[in-house]
């Protein structure tokens, strides 16, 4: 039976960790931090992904995730579109599922190591790891789900890397009465949105995209979120009527929307290494849970049909691409209507008047559900 190491203890690294030692694999996740903490997400996840949960007993029902079935849109000067969503979805903080998954894979018997991979070279069929630590490690297989940006990127010379991103996610939990706890929200401001629903507790997740040069114009992130977001008046009201629960907000710079791939010098990419879909799409966990399921089931597949690499990589290549890449570039097109005053209204009028056409681009974003 092959050996797994897993970089990255993010949902889709943890669910192929899960699922690959149930069926009898090694595995060794590494992740850098210690659970329980904190990422910047949106949390919410579609109901897609609720089946196939389910059927591996992986639902975080004990923690007490809060069903969503509403939408509600904001262009910046504060015309609103409400609607029902398609299949919906629920809103858990990634704290809270993160370690429960964590929990979850250390009880199957995965080893999590808290360190950082800094080198990964493929050489004579087998991958040589470096941690930060300075330990080395070697693995027949190796599954990249180290996010959205990593230091390893750059180690492994990815292209998109180097390609500067403008875009900067900013996280918060907040206590408010601002929005039923049934819906989330998107709120367009000048360069930017704001997602907000909520999550487990009574609390809700606050989490917006903005433009680099927003920061950089107000100097900081208080500033740009008094003189920017706040003309929204839907936001002005969130921020001036909540209570922030963090010391400080999560941030994360330069997000990328770039093209990547599923399979780079060997290493299967899952989750956001192999593609990230613009968060206003609210589907990123969703195609994290999906990717890992797809392949983690072929590489258990392929073991038993005898290890063919080069037959998996291609199949999970064109499986990855058959499921996402039309769900990506409908998010980067769909990207491109928020953000702006004049756009941001346009579409909230014609998701007005026009239901089906918001319906469709919801449709395009999101998949089946699976099991």
């Amino acid at each position: 039976m092959k050996n797994v190491i897993i970089i990255g203890g993010g949902l889709a690294g943890l669910i192929s960790a899960i699922l690959l030692r149930r069926e009898g694999f090694e595995v060794v996740l590494f992740e850098q931090k210690k659970y329980p903490f904190h990422r910047v997400c949106g949390e919410y996840i579609s109901n897609e992904v609720v089946p196939f949960l389910n059927h591996h007993k992986l639902f975080p029902l004990a923690l007490n995730p809060t069903n969503i079935s509403q939408f509600q849109l904001t262009s910046v000067t504060g015309k609103s579109l409400e609607m029902p969503l398609d299949l919906g979805g629920f809103g858990i903080s990634r704290k809270s599922f993160d370690s429960w998954l964590a929990s979850k894979a250390g009880d199957e018997g995965v080893v999590v190591i808290n360190d950082r991979i800094v080198e990964c070279l493929f050489d004579k069929d087998q991958f040589n790891l470096k941690s930060k630590r300075g330990d080395s490690f070697v693995s027949d297989l190796v599954i990249g789900a180290f996010g959205k940006r990593s230091t390893l990127d750059k180690s492994l010379q990815r292209s998109f890397i180097d390609r500067r991103s403008p875009y900067v996610g900013v996280k918060y939990h907040i206590k408010t009465d601002a929005i039923e706890n049934n819906k989330i929200a998107l709120h367009n401001f000048k360069k930017g949105y704001c997602g907000l629903s909520a999550v487990e507790n009574e609390t809700y997740n606050l989490c917006y995209l903005t433009n680099r040069s927003n920061l950089k114009s107000s100097g900081s992130i208080p500033e740009m979120e008094h003189e920017v977001l706040k003309k929204n008046p839907f936001l002005n009201h969130v921020f001036t009527n909540s209570d922030f629960l963090f010391e400080k907000p999560e941030v994360i710079n330069e997000i990328s929307f770039e093209k990547k791939e599923p399979v780079f010098n060997h290493i299967l990419m899952t989750g956001d290494s192999a593609g990230m879909i613009a968060p206003l799409c609210g589907n990123g966990m969703a195609m994290a849970i999906h990717s890992a399921k797809m392949l983690s089931e072929l590489i258990i597949e392929n073991q038993k049909a005898g290890f063919d690499r080069k037959k998996l990589e291609l199949e999970y290549a064109s499986l990855w691409n058959q499921n996402f890449a039309k769900r990506l570039s409908t998010g980067r097109f769909i990207q491109k209507l928020f953000g702006s005053p004049l756009v941001s209204e346009i579409t909230v009028q014609t998701g007005k008047s026009f239901k089906p056409f918001a319906n469709y681009l919801m449709k395009k974003t999101h998949g089946q559900p699976f099991s």
